[in-house]
């Protein structure tokens, strides 16, 4: 499970910036096309957190949809998954958006 790493690194990014200052909020931004399972990184916060200053942080996960663009037909359309395929039925794509994974704000006490 990637999502334990991923939240570790989450966890230690915030903690190097605020040392001991104590932690009421922490967002996030996970787009739906990252790879990243939200309820698992929810999961594994609780117990990166323990023992640190964000235990008992309330974590708030922000999910932005997929956005492509179709480089045959310029049509720009949504994606829920990482099927890339445009209505047309044109592979060729550039995705747009929903490959986010960010801290997007913290709260502190």
């Amino acid at each position: 499970m990637h999502e334990l790493s991923v939240t570790q690194s989450i966890a230690d990014a915030i903690v190097a910036k605020l040392g001991d200052t104590k932690v009421s909020v922490v967002s996030l931004e996970i787009g739906r096309l990252s790879g990243v399972v939200p309820e698992s990184v929810r999961f594994c916060f609780d117990v990166v957190a323990e023992g640190t200053i964000l235990q008992g942080a309330r974590l708030d996960i922000a999910q932005p949809p997929g956005r492509a663009r179709c480089r045959d037909c310029s049509t720009a359309f949504d994606l829920d998954d990482l099927i890339l395929l445009c209505p047309c039925g044109s592979a060729n794509v550039e995705v747009l958006s929903g490959m986010e994974l960010k801290i997007k704000s913290v709260e502190v006490a």
